[in-house]
């Protein structure tokens, strides 16, 4: 017996030191981001700058007022941990909203929920550090007292502020420290202060997500401005992720409530990084109407305008952005995943294999060992539960064919295992996946899986 358990000794110990030279290059990967140093090159660091953009009739600030505690094996932030943030509109918005589908929901959720009913909203207030979910009466009467602190601090009207929190599940806020810290907070509030927010909403996020659009609907200039945060519990429908959009458009409420629902299922809903979903997802987007655009509604024959159709492809664009972002950011991740299924029977039936091969733990691991295992994929698509014929499937990894009719693709002149090697090395990789069944199609991006992630979310409490 200790024969056998000194041979798994040395198997362990001979395999760790073959991921060395791995890990000694990726080390510094996370880091580096936390430096703001790019993983990606799709990284917005170098093109947004809260201070350099913002939206007419809208101000934002960022503090930290004591909430969130700093993790072992993490340091304390060069933003002073903030973690408490607002998003204000200088007259009431247009509000809409996308929440978490988990039947677990945090008490912000539940608030914001009833308040959206009303179709208006003048204020964002925004915690991070703690999530304020499955706490209870407590966590509901904790969430409206957030509410009418800055309804008070503002002088608003009653109902018109949202609540979101992100953070550990099962504390209690510290109350006390939050409405001290909204007095401070609204005193800092700027037409500048985007970049101040975004950090204040941040927990496990290597890098702040923010994107800037803009657009001319009737000859009127309009803007869009987004932030998020997420990194891990990332998972259709939604994530651990907040998303919170500004614009100066005039939209008649049901028909933003539209664009969005579409934009989210588009891109929100179309990430993974872990398969978990959380209890607090928010996508939340007010219009002042500042630009004095003529009001963009839905028609009643259903023929939408060309400012309709205007909008709403910027703001999915805006979305898919911030999307991509959070699975950049993935926690411990180092490759950007594109999974395309087509061919499929039915796009339900495309979505499927997509999910299930973007959330598979063995799939994940493949492509941060950088090993081109299309075998996983095709369980992964055998077991999605959708209508396919093995002897169908074609499989590329960036182009380079790895399976043909259900089978080990063959290269002439080239050997298929080299090419496929050196596709997986590259930060983005593209997994397209052909069925030959129908017209199918559909879209996820997700993150490999790393040993850094099960250290951030092995130290996350402690």
């Amino acid at each position: 017996m200790n024969h056998v358990r000194a041979g798994a000794g040395r198997n362990i110990r001979s395999a760790v030191e073959s991921d060395n030279k791995m890990m000694k290059r990726r080390s510094g990967d996370r880091e580096n981001r936390r430096k703001g140093k790019s993983l990606f090159p799709a990284s917005p660091l170098s093109r947004f700058s809260g201070s350099r953009f913002s939206v007419p009739g809208f101000k934002a600030a960022g503090i930290a007022c004591g909430i969130k505690h700093v993790p072992a094996g993490f340091k304390q932030g060069k933003n002073g941990n903030k973690d408490l943030a607002m998003i204000y509109s200088e007259s009431a918005a247009v509000a809409a909203a996308v929440f978490t589908k988990n039947k677990v929901k945090a008490a912000p959720v539940l608030l914001d929920m009833q308040r959206l009913k009303k179709g208006l909203c003048q204020a964002i207030i925004i915690n991070s550090g703690n999530a304020n979910a499955c706490t209870g009466k407590k966590g509901m009467e904790d969430a409206a007292r957030m509410a009418a602190t800055v309804e008070d601090v503002l002088g608003i009207k009653k109902g018109f502020v949202m609540v979101a929190s992100t953070g550990v599940i099962g504390q209690n806020l510290p109350i006390d420290k939050i409405e001290k810290g909204i007095s401070k907070l609204v005193s800092s509030l700027s037409a500048k202060g985007w970049n101040d927010a975004v950090h204040a909403i941040m927990t496990t996020d290597a890098f702040p997500k923010a994107v800037f659009e803009k657009c001319r609907l009737g000859g009127k200039e309009i803007s869009v401005l987004g932030i998020a945060k997420g990194a891990g519990m990332i998972c259709p429908d939604m994530a651990t992720m907040l998303a919170f959009l500004a614009t100066d458009a005039a939209i008649e409420q049901k028909t933003l409530q539209a664009m969005l629902k579409l934009s989210v299922d588009n891109s929100f809903n179309c990430i993974t990084v872990d398969g978990d979903t959380s209890t607090n997802d928010t996508v939340l987007i007010l219009a002042n109407g500042k630009a004095g655009n003529k009001e963009v509604r839905s028609q009643k024959s259903g023929v939408r305008s060309k400012d309709y159709k205007t909008f709403s492809e910027m703001l999915e664009r805006a979305c898919l952005k911030l999307a991509k972002m959070v699975v950049m950011d993935g926690e411990g991740s180092t490759k950007l995943l594109k999974l395309h299924v087509s061919g499929a029977k039915t796009d339900s039936d495309a979505k499927k294999i997509a999910e299930t091969v973007a959330n598979s733990p063995l799939v994940k691991t493949a492509f941060f060992g950088e090993d081109a295992n299309w075998g996983r994929i095709m369980a992964a698509i055998g077991r999605s539960g959708a209508d396919m014929k093995q002897e169908k499937i074609n499989v590329y990894f960036n182009n380079v064919p790895v399976v043909m009719k259900g089978q080990g693709a063959a290269c002439k002149g080239q050997d298929r295992e080299k090419m496929a090697a050196k596709a997986v090395k590259q930060k983005e990789v593209c997994i397209r996946i052909e069925l030959g069944m129908g017209r199918g199609i559909a879209t996820v991006w997700a993150s490999d899986l790393s040993y850094e992630y099960v250290r951030i979310n092995a130290a996350y409490r402690t």
